[in-house]
């Protein structure tokens, strides 16, 4: 955090500050998810600096594992697929591709079809 000073002289130096600074004992792992992944932080060094109304966590960790989340199928039903399919003239295929990119938003999926998005 800042080179040359010790950690006794660094907690110093935040209390003068206004900035407490704490272990956050025995953690074992951190996990932080994203909407497509999951990192996770095993045996983490976790510090808190409390700054009065914010509180600034700092870890610190030597094993990560990054994971890629797994999203949960989503089923559209024949007549929405049917309906697309005479609507833009496009294969099963490419309907149930917009489908999916729309999050199964029919009028979204039916413009990204006619713009050639998909």
């Amino acid at each position: 955090m800042f080179p040359g000073l010790s950690p006794r002289e660094l907690r110093r130096m935040l209390k003068r500050m206004g900035i407490d600074v704490k272990e956050f004992k025995n953690v074992v792992e951190v996990t932080i998810k994203t909407s497509d992944k999951e990192i996770i932080l095993y045996d983490p060094q976790v510090l808190i600096l409390d700054a009065g109304r914010q509180k600034i966590f700092q870890i610190t960790t030597a094993k990560i594992e990054e994971r890629e989340l797994e999203k949960p199928a989503i089923e559209f039903s024949e007549d929405d697929i049917n309906f697309i399919i005479e609507q833009t003239g496009a294969s099963r295929d490419v309907v149930i591709k917009a489908l999916e990119k729309t999050g199964g938003d029919i009028a979204e999926a039916i413009l990204l079809i006619r713009e050639g998005r998909v």
